[in-house]
């Protein structure tokens, strides 16, 4: 087996399994009245727990060094409370609220926040590839929560709200750790900030034990803890090893297709072609920012469409 091949089947099983994971969780939620902030604390209580342990064996050095310096602590706990809490309890409302499939795609307009954030912090105007990316997750959300209609919204204004708000946080979980990851193995740092986070939430799992589950339940929130969050995590670092970040990134967008596919083979799901292009528009943000450095015509598509300040 090739190294390449080996780095697609790795990132490509971990988005999976993401993916997975939320159409698990949307049929959790249709069968429990257990709470949002519960099952967040419970996942990630669990997968913290496992992915510190997971630290603690090849990257003792590391966690030795983190625990000596109490400023790189404070940094993973806020990584832990302002990235990784929110980013888990917004999308979690987005499926409880919504459907998985359409709370994974929204959180998937996080490239967006992140231009605009870079945009504003380095007060320069997007490029044209950029602006571009902007029209198309609009113009995506729009048919995705429309199909296409001003008279209608398809979905609760609330499941909207909170999958956009899903996409806001994940682009706080991607922009908190970057001190820390340049120092610390991302196993190390994600595995704390999740195990912290999980504590924190404690009181709201203390609320509600012991948790009564049928047993297709307590399957599903293991599923959710341990192939849902530690081994597609774990396989899609792996996957770094093998292939660029750029290429590994356009094949995350199986995690999408997946909760899409599992949602309607499984949950009963409905998507007309207005959805499934809103889905596609999206996506398409993502592709564009992967491949902006590789895409004909760069000289164009890089060139600002203005300057709100000094260039950086």
């Amino acid at each position: 087996m090739s190294v390449r091949l080996r780095g697609f089947i790795y990132v490509i099983s971990g988005s999976i399994l993401w993916g997975a994971s939320g159409s698990v969780a949307q049929y959790f939620f249709a069968k429990n009245a257990v709470s949002t902030e519960c099952i967040v604390g419970l996942r990630l209580l669990g997968a913290g727990f496992l992915l510190s342990l997971w630290a603690f064996f090849t990257q003792r050095k590391q966690l030795t060094q983190l625990f000596s310096r109490p400023k790189d602590i404070g940094h993973v706990l806020l990584f832990g409370f302002a990235g990784v809490v929110p980013s888990q309890f917004t999308y979690f409302m987005a499926i409880r609220l919504g459907n998985a499939p359409t709370a994974t795609i929204l959180q998937f307009l996080n490239p967006v926040f992140i231009l605009l954030y870079y945009s504003i912090r380095q007060r320069t105007a997007p490029r044209r590839i950029d602006l571009l990316s902007i029209v198309l997750a609009i113009a995506g959300t729009f048919l995705l929560v429309t199909h296409g209609s001003l008279n209608q919204l398809v979905l609760s204004p609330w499941a909207v709200f909170w999958g956009i708000m899903a996409g806001i946080a994940a682009t706080l979980y991607t922009l908190l750790p970057r001190t820390l990851l340049r120092t610390y193995d991302a196993t190390l740092v994600t595995g704390l900030a999740m195990l912290a986070a999980g504590i924190a939430l404690l009181p709201f799992i203390l609320r509600e034990w012991p948790l009564h589950l049928s047993r297709s339940s307590i399957l599903s929130l293991a599923f959710i803890i341990i192939f849902g969050t530690l081994f597609s995590y774990l396989f899609y670092l792996k996957s770094l090893q093998f292939i660029d970040p750029t290429t590994t990134s356009l094949l995350s967008s199986f995690e999408p297709l997946t909760a899409t596919f599992l949602s309607v083979l499984f949950l009963n799901t409905l998507f007309d072609w207005s959805s499934l292009v809103g889905m596609g528009l999206i996506l398409s943000t993502t592709i564009l920012q992967a491949l902006a450095s590789k895409l004909p015509f760069r000289r164009y598509h890089d060139k600002r469409i203005g300057v709100v300040g000094k260039p950086k």
